[in-house]
């Protein structure tokens, strides 16, 4: 159906398979993009609800003023959502949020209180109390609270949760969520949970916030500052429970940015740094997942706001996060490569096999060397040229048994090594590599194959 009113907008956000971050993965990763709505991150559903039921209660009326303290993405939204009903916005931020938030927040409308980042809670420069003491000394104006507003863990439940469920078909076992106030954990946990009790949710945040401490001593963790917007907190909101999280993880910034610029190089997926903090939980702990997981990733906040921070070169250099990223040709694979020509069951021979039967066997296959295998592990090789080299010293040679002419064994990489491993591989070894796959077969790969590959990318 049709929306004619940004302020109603109900439109889902998608569901994505991530295809090349995830190939080594046996378990199934998807990134729910909750950044993909009217005002780029998951806030504008909160907002809308927050303002709704305000004016439903008489609490406000067009052209009051709403105050509230924000990241940015909060109050983007809250802004977003408000000028559209009329209301005049007043949001207090710490100077650490990006230049195109600040740019965009005042684009709106909006009048933006700057404080300094190294105020902690509690202190009067501090976002919170700066925010409060403003709405206590304005008239007609109303403290939205998006961070501790009861509103919004309904919100995550309605909107969020169902539509993992819905989406994934109910197969959903693992969500990864941000941590900021909770709320989102919260309501998306109880919602999942009450249609299957064995989905686990999972926490996200940067070292130096305090939930994992909570989480998993009942005490806050050791403050620290971190680069990262849009996540964590060094003081536990009233929304922040425990009774659908699962677990709590803690990711650097380091991973977090460096994830963040990847997604969108090799998934064409445009999140912030926290989105990259929620991948690179997601990815780690899925190694250890079987095929069975479907895993889901909640990536809330959108990249584009933050152009002169994380995907900018020169700041990622500037604070020590700055990664070489990989060219195309580097992010091609074995798996990659096999996909490109005819699969066939791989040619080699037994150490029991004679040098004649190995001989004719690579006649009639039309190969010019051969890996020995014993109880599926490559011991060995044996090539025509080899073979030709044993006869003119020995032609009665031709009935001795392979093992003991063997040359060395071709090296064997995984499926996931790239282009560049392979090739190094080869110049140790002109022959061949060999490819270990996921059933236990073993795959050739040889030096026309990675020219047919790099022909074809």
């Amino acid at each position: 159906m049709p929306n004619h009113d940004i302020f109603g907008l109900s439109a889902e956000t998608p569901l994505v398979l991530l295809h090349q971050m995830a190939r080594p993965l046996r378990a199934k990763v998807m990134a729910k993009l909750e950044y993909l709505n009217p005002a780029s991150s998951h806030y504008f559903r909160v907002a809308s609800a927050i303002i709704r039921d305000a004016e439903e209660r008489n609490l406000i009326h067009p052209g009051m003023t709403l105050i509230d303290w924000t990241d940015g993405n909060s109050g983007i939204a809250l802004a977003m959502a408000g000028v559209s009903r009329g209301y005049k916005l007043l949001l207090v931020a710490p100077d650490r949020i990006s230049r195109e938030k600040q740019e965009l927040l005042r684009a709106i409308g909006a009048e933006l209180v700057i404080t300094p980042s190294d105020a902690l809670p509690g202190e009067p420069r501090s976002c919170m109390n700066v925010a409060e003491s403003l709405v206590k000394n304005i008239p007609n104006a109303f403290f939205a609270g998006m961070f501790e507003n009861p509103i919004s863990q309904q919100v995550y439940a309605d909107t969020t949760g169902r539509e993992i469920f819905s989406q994934s078909e109910g197969k959903v076992t693992h969500v990864f969520v941000p941590l900021i106030s909770g709320a989102m954990a919260a309501g998306i946990g109880r919602y999942l949970k009450s249609k299957n009790p064995r989905i686990r949710i999972i926490g996200v945040e940067p070292k130096g916030s305090v939930y994992a401490g909570l989480f998993h001593e009942g005490k806050p963790g050791i403050i620290g500052m971190s680069e990262l917007e849009e996540i964590g907190a060094h003081n536990a909101s009233s929304s922040w429970e425990t009774t659908f999280i699962d677990e709590v993880v803690q990711v650097s910034d380091n991973d977090a940015f460096n994830c963040g610029r990847e997604l969108l190089r090799i998934e064409a997926v445009f999140g912030g740094g926290a989105s990259g903090a929620v991948m690179a939980a997601a990815l780690q702990a899925s190694a250890g997942y079987d095929e069975s997981a479907y895993v889901v990733a909640v990536l809330h906040d959108f990249g584009g706001y933050y152009l002169s921070k994380m995907y900018s070169d020169d700041w990622m250099r500037k604070h020590g996060f700055y990664r070489h990223a990989q060219s195309a040709l580097e992010q091609i694979t074995a798996e990659d490569i096999l996909q490109l020509k005819a699969r066939r069951d791989l040619i080699f021979a037994v150490p029991e096999n004679t040098l004649a039967e190995v001989f004719e066997m690579m006649k009639q296959n039309d190969v010019s060397q051969m890996p020995i295998v014993s109880y599926n592990a490559p011991i060995g090789s044996i090539s025509e040229n080899k073979i030709l080299s044993i006869l003119i010293e020995n032609d009665e040679a031709m009935n001795s048994k392979v093992v003991g002419f063997m040359e060395q064994p071709f090296a064997v990489c995984q499926p996931n090594a790239t282009l560049s491993e392979l090739s190094d591989k080869l110049q140790q070894s002109a022959t061949g590599v060999l490819i270990s796959l996921t059933d236990g077969r073993l795959q050739l790969l040889t030096k026309s194959d990675l020219i047919d590959a790099l022909t074809h990318k």
